[in-house]
């Protein structure tokens, strides 16, 4: 099986706009997750309900509320071309913000996942000793969720691989620059070019496979 200078380009941009996907996606998931985890307080249902919305929301609705927000027109995206003179669609920097938007869900349900299986007892009992809320967050919280986070990050960082409909609304398919392996695999077949699809999907496909056999693997052990 060979694969040919475009699809190893595509696959090359799909794993680099994971992996600053998740960069950009982590610290903030971490912190709603903990939030929903383990507190209390006015508007969290809506929290919830928001950053949960886009698992539910069709991706090609979520790329086009995207396209209106950072187009050059948009309330961000027209500030930040005015002021700086930088367009955000159709560029790498639009893949890795749609990415981002649509797999920010899977993160957060796999950190809540693992925070909500600390027990609260450890947790009172280090307050009681005198640890501060960031200790028992880093020596307690943390290391004992890490199945939970680690599950949520693979999963994250496997949506990110494979995302089609916001990425093709606010980025479009623009080879060599904003075309992930999803955009290549439905370019590949509009042009009939089977073999390229036959390659692409088993890429894909494995990679996906991998990736939930990780999560299997460090959330049930």
């Amino acid at each position: 099986m060979k694969i040919t200078p475009a699809e190893v380009t595509a696959l090359f941009l799909s794993i680099k706009v994971a992996l600053f996907s998740l960069v950009i996606m982590f610290p903030p998931g971490l912190l709603i997750g903990w939030l929903l985890a383990k507190r209390t307080f006015p508007g969290k249902s809506f929290l919830n309900t928001l950053v949960m919305c886009p698992l539910v929301l069709p991706p090609i609705v979520s790329g086009y509320l995207l396209l209106i927000l950072l187009g050059k027109h948009g309330i961000i995206g027209g500030f930040i071309y005015e002021t700086f003179g930088i367009e955000i669609v159709f560029s790498q920097l639009a893949v890795i913000i749609a990415v981002s938007i649509i797999s920010f869900p899977l993160l957060v349900r796999g950190i809540v996942t693992g925070m909500e299986s600390v027990p609260l007892e450890l947790e009172n009992a280090a307050r009681t000793l005198g640890a501060s809320p960031l200790k028992v967050f880093w020596t307690i919280t943390f290391p004992l969720a890490h199945r939970g986070i680690i599950g949520g990050t693979i999963l994250g960082f496997s949506k990110s691989l494979g995302e089609f409909g916001a990425t093709i609304m606010v980025a479009g398919n623009i080879p060599g620059k904003t075309q992930t392996m999803a955009l290549a695999i439905f370019s590949a077949v509009h042009l009939g070019e089977d073999a390229s699809v036959y390659r692409l999907v088993f890429i894909s496909t494995l990679v996906a496979f991998i990736a939930l056999w990780l999560t299997e693997r460090f959330t049930l052990r």
